[in-house]
């Protein structure tokens, strides 16, 4: 009996040895130490994370928003707002002259060509005009009408209770994204383009409070800039705003040269009427900007493409008068689809102050993390543009790879240590 629990102890000794020796041998096989990419967070905090638990907005503007709608009283509140955020998530971009003349022509040879088939006795002038009733008919019914918001106080009202809430937290999850990976930065100058119930003031406050010492804020809308005012000072104009050194503006800074250290426009490019308002506005903008340019978009096919636009146009092309010659780099593409559904980008002058450790890059995660047992599937967007499925494994990518994969989520990044063998798909293989 004593002989068999002495043997029974000694093959429990081997495991454990073989144990420790197998942990020594995948901590060789990865020797990217944990102090060098985790930066002394643990796992669930790594410096990838930078998704937001459920945000609340702020007490006083959401106490403020509650007395402006009590007093309010507009009819038929949630029918309207329901109905005001079916329009803006169905929203389009115009359609182009060219696109519609483009569409017109192709449709009248089409029906040319029908027309000569058919044979017979043509009378080539009633043909032509009733072809072209068909054309205008067609395009009526299958061309997007695009109408501009044109705000006065009641439906100011009506939008701060469909799009305050889910505003905040897109502008407030962008702005993590810069204040988790460059701590370093903070803005003493805010200009808010388009800045409606000027959420994107309450975000940047919520980030860097005090650092701010001006925030301009234009917006073409006079009703919405009352608005905003009101819930900056809780519905009473006798008091103090909550917010210091807000100003309101109709019009954008004439000078050219004169620039913020940080620019945001939010749901704002949608509501330019065509591509050559939206390109325009995207070099004013970055004109404006010294340190970091963020645009937000609806989650949709048309919101990414504006952000898209935006993006080829400060990256390939080039104003005629140039102030600041620093090249803009995207800083953070994201397609951010959770319980707020929105896109955003953010292009910065200047590289983040804090190199990232030699051999450590990190990529996109663009979809939900899939977390399986002592393994993780994780679709990404890599640094060199590639869409790859990648199955994380503590054995193949090392335990604090492992492990900050299975803490992280849609919209995270994601540590990629070289020189470790992969197991890789690309997204296209299926």
């Amino acid at each position: 009996m004593a002989s068999r629990s002495y043997a029974a102890c000694v093959l429990c000794q081997r495991a454990a040895v073989v144990k420790t020796i197998n942990r020594g041998m995948s901590a060789a096989a990865h020797p990217q130490s944990q102090a060098d990419f985790l930066k002394g967070e643990p796992h669930k905090k790594h410096p990838g994370v930078t998704n937001l638990k459920t945000l609340r907005l702020p007490e006083e503007l959401q106490v403020a928003a509650q007395l402006i709608i009590h007093r309010a009283q507009v009819t038929r509140l949630p029918e309207r707002t329901q109905k005001l955020t079916n329009f803006l998530w169905s929203r389009k971009r115009a359609v182009e002259d060219l696109s519609l003349r483009q569409k017109a022509v192709g449709l009248e040879k089409k029906l040319w060509e029908k027309a000569m088939q058919k044979g017979g006795d043509i009378d080539e002038e009633v043909l032509d005009d009733r072809i072209r009733k068909k054309v205008f008919s067609e395009l009526r019914r299958t061309t997007y009408h695009w109408t501009p918001l044109k705000f006065d106080e009641e439906l100011g009202v009506v939008y701060m209770a469909a799009r305050l809430a889910g505003g905040y937290a897109a502008v407030r999850r962008a702005l993590n994204e810069i204040k988790k990976r460059d701590p370093s930065f903070a803005p003493q100058s805010l200009l808010d383009f388009g800045s409606g119930l000027g959420t994107v003031a309450w975000a940047c406050h919520s980030c860097w409070g005090d650092s701010l010492k001006e925030m301009v804020c234009v917006d073409s809308s006079g009703p919405m800039n009352i608005l905003a005012e009101r819930l900056l000072k809780g519905d009473d104009e006798r008091a103090e705003p909550h917010i210091k050194q807000v100003y309101f503006r109709q019009f954008l800074p004439v000078s050219p040269k004169v620039q913020f250290d940080l620019v945001v426009a939010a749901f704002t490019l949608s509501e330019l009427p065509n591509v050559k308002d939206r390109e325009e506005a995207a070099f004013t903008l970055w004109r404006k900007t010294s340190s970091y340019l963020v645009l937000v978009e609806n989650g949709t096919k048309e919101g990414h493409q504006m952000l898209m636009e935006a993006r080829d146009t400060l990256i390939n092309k080039q104003e005629k008068t140039v102030y600041d010659f620093r090249p803009a780099s995207v800083f953070a593409p994201h397609n951010h689809r959770q319980t707020e559904k929105f896109s955003y980008l953010i292009l910065s002058r200047t590289e983040p102050s804090q190199a990232e450790p030699e051999g450590v890059s990190w990529a996109r995660l663009i979809s939900p993390v899939l977390r399986r047992t002592r393994h993780v599937h994780c679709h990404m967007c890599c640094p060199d543009g590639q869409l790859q499925h990648k199955v994380v494994t503590a054995r193949k990518h090392s335990r604090d790879v492992y492990r900050c994969a299975r803490s992280s989520d849609w919209g995270d990044q994601m540590p990629i240590v070289k020189n470790v063998e992969e197991d890789v798909h690309s997204d296209s293989e299926g």
